[in-house]
Order: C-alpha cells, then structure tokens, then sequence
C-alpha cells in the first residue's frame, strides 16, 4: 500500500511540475507575442503615411470591403479593418501549421518540437526588429503564423497527464497563462513604445527587442527545464506519418480523419464525440470572436472610447478570466466538464445581448463581466473534454488539429460579424449572433445523447 501511495505521489508530484513549466513557457511566449497589440494602430498609420507601396496595395482590398458592407471613412475604423486582416493572416497560417506541428511532435517529441517553433518565433521577432517597410513588418507576421506552435505543443503535453484531474488543472492554468499575458503585454508593449519613441525610431524596436529577449528567455526556460513528456515507446507506435491530405483539407480536419489512420484508432463512438466536439470548438470560436471583434466598434462609435479607454476594458476583461480560470475552472470534478461548457455558453447569451443593448457604461460593464466569466471557462473545458480522446501517441494530433479549427474561427468570425455589424447595425449583429450560440448548445446535446448511448 506505501509503494503504491508513493508512486501516486510521485505522479502528483511530476504533474505539478510540467503544469508550472507549462504555465511559464507559455507566459514567457505570450507575453512576448502581445507586446505588437496596442502599437500596431501607429504602425499602420506610420506605413499609410509614408506611402509604403505593400500597404497601399494592401488599403485598396480594405477600402473594398469597406465600401461593401458600408463602414463610415474614419481613421479608427480603417485601423481596426486593416488590424483585423492581419490577424486574419495569421490565424490562416495557424490553420495550416497547427495539426502538422502537432503530428510532428508525436513523432519525434514535444521538447525538439517546442525548441523548433521558439527558434522560428525568435526569428520572426528579430525581422520585427530590424523592419523598414510594411513588407518586412508583414514577413514577421508570416514566420510568427507558421511557427506559432507553443499554444497547441502545450496542450499537447498537458494533454500527456496520466491523471484526469491534473489534466483539468493543466488546461486551466494554460486559460490563466492566456489571461494574464493577454493582460500584461499589452501594457508592457505600450509602456517602452512611449518611452522608447522618436522620430527616427518609429518601429519601436525597444518592443520588438523585448520581445526577442522573452522568446530567448523561453528557449532557455525549455532547454533547461522541459523534459520530455512521450516515452520512447509512444514515439515508436507512432512512428507511421500520417497522410499530409489530412493534415491540411479542412474537410478531414473537422472529421478528424488522421486520428483514424493509426495502428489504434478510437472507437466510432469516441470518433462521433471527438467530431461534433470539435464543430463546438469551431462554431463557439466562430461566434465568440466575431463579437470580440465588433466590441472595439461598438464602444467607439457608442461611448467615443479612446484606445486607452479600450485597454482598460480589455484589462478589466482579462483580470476577470485570470480569477475564474485561477480559481473555479481547475477546481471543476472530471466528468462535469461538457456541463460547464453548456452553463457557460448559456450565460454568454444575455452577457452580448446586455453589451449590444448597452446604453450607458454601467450596463456594458455589467455584460462584459458575465462575458468574461464564461469565456474563462469554454476552451480549457473544452480542451481538457479532447484531450481525453486517441491514444497516447496521437495526442499531439488531436489537439493540433483542435488548434487549428479554433484558428480557422478566428480567422473567419471577424469578417463575418464586422458585415453583419455594418450592414444590419450593433444591435441587430449582437442581437442575432447571440441568438446564434444555441447552435454550440446544440451540439452538445448530441454529445449527452452519445453518452447515454
């Protein structure tokens, strides 16, 4: 009975330190990765003025779109357009890369893979640093989206924990990591731009060095630090490549199809869970981020908010997440998990219906606290849900592929949502996306009645 309690232990003990590792990795990562969001607006505006050929190239697809869904010509709406098709960008790279960074790591190991992207990401922050046109400055957009790899390896390793419960903890604390460097960059990036402006320095390289310098610190967090979570039995029975096809159709990406070409594949049960979980991954990300983008709109154009205004919101939003994340969301019993997801969908319904109908700032408030209550808790429990599902050497795979379905949201809820928003109005767009979330809901049913099955 001691030996076995004290192999329990052990396995506690190693748990808590790949969750702490984890959690840093990715906060030095994020922190890195955020530093740009609050300095981008000046750097597009810088490149419009200068007259960069790329850009104007560039403005004329936004001043299309623009025209098409009838957004007003103000400077503060061309921003967050152009904003937005670069994160569009990058989130289509993510779509690309994730699954295949993921099914790499199960070959050859999460640790290689890891040092792999964070060299790529290093790379790509020092062609920020150095940038003299917006060709460059698009080309350090390029290399983050393709080796972006950090967030899905994470999981990935998270997702490697024997024990459900350290797995619930690691993909709360991995929601926290988010939180807080989501909340912190930012204020970081915007702080040594301030201090660091001139008239010969307009690319804030201060920024961009750190940032280098938290994606060298993470290089060396892992090379020190990280050890390998895949045996090198796991690594051997998955030694078999999938087929690239899989990796890169959407089509197969929403089925999953390269879980089930392995020597053991899941069952058709798991496969069917496996499936509609990841359509309520997509459909959630679609629907949530779409909004998240409009927001920057509807609190400009209804209560004037400066951008300073805007990232006191976006402070408020994040400190929020990081308590319930920090607090409730590891706490939750395995199996509770998809009840979670369904409460907390639930409630982001009337949060958005509060925020599009806000007419004073209380009120927004209100909404945006219940939104960032359930925002806290959808993908880490949703990601602990799939992390259960394929075998130990396909877990890299599932969760890449995950990754890259919420990229694919990510990439298309914007454009979607700024339409509806522009052409039916701020009411009507979150009036009707809200009503929107009962597809997820759903799913999720299907899910219970997979179950009961």
């Amino acid at each position: 009975m001691a030996a076995v309690k004290n192999s329990s232990d052990d396995g506690d003990s190693f748990s808590s330190r790949i969750i702490c590792i984890v959690f840093f990795i990715l906060l030095l990562d994020l922190l890195g990765f955020t530093l740009i969001l609050p300095l981008l607006p000046s750097i597009l505006d810088h490149y419009a003025q200068t007259g960069d050929g790329t850009y104007q190239s560039l403005q004329t697809v936004v001043d299309w779109f623009r025209e098409v869904i009838g957004i007003p010509m103000e400077k503060k709406y061309n921003t967050v357009l152009f904003g937005g098709l670069i994160g569009s960008l990058f989130s289509l790279l993510q779509f690309l890369s994730s699954p295949v960074t993921g099914a790499l790591s199960d070959r050859h190991g999460r640790r290689p893979l890891l040092i792999l992207t964070t060299l790529g990401m290093m790379s790509s922050y020092a062609v920020w640093a150095v940038s003299r046109s917006f060709s460059m400055f698009l080309l350090f957009r390029v290399i983050g989206g393709i080796c972006k790899g950090n967030v899905s390896l994470c999981t990935a390793i998270i997702a490697d924990l024997p024990c459900p419960k350290a797995r619930n903890r690691g993909m709360a604390i991995i929601g926290v990591a988010f939180s807080v460097g989501f909340t912190f960059g930012p204020l970081m990036g915007a702080f040594f731009a301030i201090s660091s402006r001139t008239t010969e320095n307009v690319f804030y390289q201060i920024p961009a060095l750190l940032a280098l310098v938290f994606s060298a610190a993470d290089l060396l967090f892992i090379w020190l630090m990280l050890p390998e979570t895949l045996t090198k039995d796991i690594k051997a029975s998955s030694a078999e490549c999938s087929d690239s096809r899989d990796l890169l159709n959407p089509l197969s990406l929403f089925h999953f199809t390269a879980v089930t070409r392995t020597n053991d594949p899941p069952s058709k049960e798991k496969m069917q869970k496996l499936r509609v979980l990841g359509l309520v991954y997509f459909c959630y990300l679609f629907l949530f981020s779409g909004l998240e983008f409009t927001l920057s709109f509807l609190t400009h154009q209804r209560f004037k908010f400066t951008s300073m205004q805007q990232g006191k919101m976006f402070f408020f939003i994040g400190v929020i997440m990081a308590l319930i994340q920090g607090g409730y969301a590891r706490r939750i019993k395995p199996g509770k998990h998809i009840r979670a997801v369904r409460m907390a969908i639930l409630t982001l319904i009337p949060a958005f219906i509060l925020i599009g109908l806000s007419w004073n700032i209380a009120m927004l408030y209100i909404g945006l606290a219940i939104y960032a209550y359930a925002a806290a808790l959808v993908v880490p429990c949703l990601s602990t849900v799939v992390s259960d599902h394929g075998s130990a050497s396909q877990k890299g795979t599932v969760m890449g592929i995950l990754r890259s379905l919420g990229a694919l949201a990510r990439a298309l809820g914007p454009v979607v949502s700024s339409s509806v928003y522009w052409i039916a109005g701020a009411q009507t767009c979150f009036l009707i996306t809200s009503a929107s979330f009962v597809v997820p809901l759903v799913l999720l049913s299907k899910i219970k009645r997979l179950k009961e099955k």
